[in-house]
């Protein structure tokens, strides 16, 4: 509204903002002599405004692309070479913050002069280190990537390079920047006008007229309030502005993920969606009913996973495998309540841990389960590592964390978990950095940690993803160990049946957010009973069979807010008929503790899939 008031005044049916007519000073609002009453020499006050309006809007506008262009081109150069460039550049920007900004600002107004102009110039230059210091730290991280690397290589100029690899990537920081910074040129000009030293009589800006107003304050606040009051909603307009901007540029925000996710995932469980607590007695060491994990979506709020069951005795074993967006992770990080909240939150079900239900645990409470009896092998610890701490001080933290002893007996716990884990030279790798590990030994070390309070229930996901085939068999020696050795349950999860096959007693075959089919490993490898287990295995090759034909299954999952009524595979499926879209298909008890959610299990068992 306020930048089509200040585009259109010419145009609107205003009195002259400058024509002063002193019989008629100091007139109040709706006295019928303008809308907005006059100020102390009988001008318009609502005229003034709006062409105040537009003269500030235009200063502060130009002094804001001024300003970011210098400043990124600061920011850029220093950042793509680096060493004495980057030195110099930074010092001199240095110089420049050193001054508070408006008396930086006054200095340069006091050397060119009183003037809107100069005032704008002012603004400009003293804005000019924050847009610089900004470029510079996102720019550094661009210009260190590999595909930056391959231009040079391919010979491109340092100008090309910059606009089209470099720019790019840091222009959406630069926009937002400058929407958010706009706002406050426009009150800094306004400051150096009320002070005399940005417009200059007759010209009006909303600065000059809080000046002009302050001298009739107590006659006629109006004078003075009427644009105090344009300034105030400007400002916050574009900082508003400024913040629609980032989250349209950003596409986290798009998910519901702006912001820090809460310590735990959220429970909004409806009383109707809480199964019964069973007594201690009766319950498995990890029993988990009807696990619904929802995500809130610009569309609403969606199920990522859907009344997922299965339980685990001390010293069992699950794999949980499927495609990527199959829900696998998502089940995994809500047993320890680790999904982000928001977007995340359990809204159904159970996750009973020697009967005591973690989703109604106190976040003090589920502090003390956490890494104590439930412990957690991130898929990177790459990420997951503190990159500027010793591994070995990490490790003894997870022992001091739940184990309540001193440093000392902490940091010699940590020593004979690197040993029991495999690590080789354990003082070495003690005092080593994530950054010094390769990703075989990073892994485990996340698995010491993962185990320093010989946890009842380790949860790993995708652990042995990123490893060669060597390390991955270590890793799956170890896990497998940890397990027969300390008695604890394991629940594993992967995209690769033959790891499943090496590791875990039971596998549980994921596809959009359902368990499809469940059963014994073995059993479920060699006659899976659902169409999608049997194609995923149809996938994946086979040693001693380098002529056997892998294929591949047509299409894809679907995402969480498109999900049908039916069978979620039917569009993929080769068998499926008209009832597997009808409704919602339960998951069957086959016998001999084998389940499967498909209406043609008779078909899939004679090899029709």
């Amino acid at each position: 509204m306020f930048v089509a008031a200040a585009v259109l005044a010419p145009l609107l049916p205003l009195a002259d903002p400058d024509l002063a007519e002193p019989a008629r000073r100091l007139m109040p609002p709706l006295s019928g002599h303008g809308l907005l009453g006059t100020d102390q020499l009988g001008r318009d006050v609502l005229a003034r405004v709006v062409w105040g309006l537009r003269v500030s809007l235009a200063v502060g506008a130009l002094a804001t692309l001024a300003a970011a262009f210098v400043g990124s081109a600061i920011g850029l150069l220093a950042a793509f070479y680096g060493r004495f460039v980057d030195g110099a550049l930074m010092r001199l920007v240095d110089v420049l913050m050193a001054f508070p900004y408006l008396l930086l600002a006054l200095g340069v107004v006091a050397t060119l002069g009183p003037g809107l102009m100069n005032a704008a110039i002012a603004i400009a230059i003293a804005n000019v280190p924050f847009f610089a210091r900004a470029v510079r730290g996102s720019a550094l991280v661009v210009v260190g990537r590999d595909y930056v690397e391959a231009a040079r290589m391919a010979g491109l100029s340092d100008l090309r390079i910059l606009l089209a690899e470099v720019l790019p990537n840091v222009l959406p920081l630069i926009v937002v920047t400058a929407a958010t910074t706009i706002g406050w040129m426009i009150l800094e000009t306004a400051g150096l006008s009320f002070l005399g030293l940005g417009a200059q009589p007759p010209q009006a800006d909303l600065g000059s007229m809080l000046g002009d107003g302050r001298k009739t304050l107590a006659v006629a606040p109006h004078v003075a309030a009427v644009p105090g009051v344009v300034t105030f909603l400007l400002v916050v307009g574009l900082n508003l502005l400024g913040d629609g901007l980032r989250d349209l540029l950003d596409p986290r925000m798009a998910d519901g993920r702006g912001g820090a996710p809460a310590a735990a995932t959220a429970v909004e469980r409806p009383a109707d969606r809480c199964p019964s607590t069973a007594t201690q007695d009766a319950d498995p060491l990890l029993a988990v009913e009807a696990l619904t994990t929802a995500f809130d979506l610009p569309s609403g709020r969606h199920a990522a996973v859907r009344e997922v069951s299965f339980a685990l005795e001390p010293g069992g074993s699950l794999g949980i495998v499927g495609e990527s967006g199959s829900g696998k992770s998502v089940t995994a990080l809500s047993l320890a309540r680790l999904v982000a909240s928001p977007p995340g939150a359990i809204v159904g079900g159970r996750a009973a841990l020697r009967g005591e239900d973690i989703f109604a645990l106190s976040f003090e409470d589920l502090r003390a389960v956490r890494g104590a009896r439930i412990a957690y092998v991130f898929q990177d610890p790459s990420t997951t590592l503190n990159p500027v701490m010793a591994v070995g001080r990490q490790i003894a933290e997870a022992v001091a964390a739940h184990g309540g002893v001193a440093a000392k007996a902490a940091e010699a716990r940590a020593r004979e978990l690197i040993v029991e884990v495999e690590l080789p030279d354990p003082e070495r790798i003690f005092s080593a950095y994530p950054h010094e590990l390769s990703g075989g030994q990073r892994q485990r070390v996340g698995v010491a940690m993962a185990v320093a309070a010989d946890p009842e229930v380790l949860i790993a996901d995708e652990p042995t993803t990123a490893l060669d085939a060597t390390t991955q068999a270590t890793a799956l020696r170890l896990f497998k160990k940890l397990r027969t050795e300390r008695g604890a349950a394991l629940v594993f999860v992967s995209h690769d049946f033959s790891v499943i096959e090496a590791l875990c007693e039971r596998v549980a075959v994921m596809y959009a957010g359902e368990i499809v089919e469940e059963g014994p490993t073995r059993e479920v490898l060699q006659s899976p009973r659902h169409p999608y287990s049997a194609r995923l295995l149809a996938c994946a090759p086979k040693l001693g069979k380098p002529d056997r034909a892998l294929e591949a299954i047509e299409g894809g999952p679907p995402p969480i807010d498109g999900r049908p009524q039916g069978c979620s595979f039917a569009p993929r499926c080769r068998i499926g008929v008209a009832d597997c879209a009808a409704g919602p298909i339960a998951l069957s008890d086959l016998g001999g503790g084998r389940k499967a959610r498909c209406i043609r299990v008779l078909e899939v068992a004679d090899g029709r899939y």
